[in-house]
This record gives structure tokens, C-alpha cells and sequence, in this order.
């Protein structure tokens, strides 16, 4: 398997995971998403909220960087970028789950749109104190998928809290059984 094609998998991971927690959510009110419960983000809808800020972030980015790829990701460069990692984007869980699921499609996009030319480069870009920083392009898409990964487990844990159980979680079960021919 290429770097690309691990890449993709991520995203299908990530799509798949984000669709779980989301209707995991859909089976808790108002009230118990908004609960404080002394997560990072405090609430399962903070944390949920906080993983699109940081994808929206993060994407907008990796649309500045000079490859072939960034054209996926023009969709992003007019939307704001967040002034903070916990602003909230929406104030309503149909609102989130929607631009989250539309977050999914542009990387999924964005992933299949990349070549080695575009890995084997480096991003310059600024975080959110305005430090500049140039880096490993690819390493920063595997930061991309891991810093996603952290914050579902978070959230997962939260769910767990609250009673719901969102099942299964691990990549393997995305992960073909190799067959011998």
C-alpha cells in the first residue's frame, strides 16, 4: 500500500467513526451533549464541535499549500477560519452533523486527489498564536488523522459516561482480511 492509499483509508476510518458518534449523539438531548463532564472541550458536543474546528483549521491550510491537490479543497478557503479551538461552529447538533459530514466528503476528496509530488513537500503555515512553522507535509496529514483519532477516543469515553454504547471503534474492522490465493 502507498502513503496515499493508507491516507485514504484514514478517511474512510474517519467518515465511518464521525458517522458512529454523531448517531450516538442523536440519542442524547440537548442537555446531555451540553453537559459539562470535565472533557478538555467539556461537553460531548464541545468535543464533537472542537474536532470540526480543528479539521476546518487544518484543511484551510492545507488548501494554501502549491500542489495539485489543493484544487479539492477550494471550497474551503471561503469559509472563516475559526478564531479560536473552541468556538462554536453551530449551536445545534443538525447544523454540526451536517458540516460534518461535509467535512468527511472534501477529505475523502482531498485524499484521492494526492499524489507522491504533493508528500514529499513541506507546509509552511502559522498556527493559531501565529508561530510560523514549515513541516513534513505528509507527516502533517498523518497529525491530520491522529489529532481526530485522540479527541473521538475522548468522546467515545464520554458516550461511555452517559450510557451509550457506539460500538465497535478499532480500524482493523475496516481492515480486509488478506486472503491467500
Amino acid at each position: 500500500m502507498t502513503l496515499q492509499q493508507h491516507f485514504e483509508q484514514l478517511a474512510t476510518y474517519n467518515q465511518w467513526m464521525n458517522a458512529k458518534l454523531y448517531d450516538a449523539a442523536g440519542k442524547l438531548s440537548d442537555s446531555e451533549l451540553t453537559e459539562e463532564r470535565g472533557a478538555f472541550f467539556g461537553s460531548i458536543f464541545g468535543t464533537l464541535n472542537h474536532i470540526a474546528v480543528a479539521d476546518t483549521i487544518w484543511l484551510k491550510r492545507f488548501a494554501t499549500h502549491a500542489s495539485s491537490s489543493a484544487r479539492t479543497l477550494e471550497v474551503m478557503v471561503a469559509l472563516p477560519t475559526p478564531a479560536s479551538l473552541d468556538q462554536i461552529l453551530f449551536d445545534d447538533l443538525k447544523g454540526l452533523k451536517a458540516h460534518r459530514q461535509w467535512l468527511d466528503t472534501v477529505i475523502i476528496n482531498w485524499v484521492a486527489a494526492l499524489t507522491d509530488d504533493d508528500l514529499s513537500t513541506a507546509l509552511s503555515y502559522h498556527n493559531t498564536k501565529g508561530v510560523a512553522s514549515k513541516r513534513s507535509y505528509s507527516s502533517l496529514i498523518v497529525h491530520f488523522f491522529n489529532h481526530q483519532t485522540h479527541h473521538r477516543g475522548q468522546v467515545s469515553t464520554l458516550f461511555s459516561q452517559a450510557g451509550v454504547d457506539i460500538g465497535v471503534t478499532d480500524l482493523l474492522a475496516l481492515i480486509p482480511e488478506e486472503v491467500e490465493i
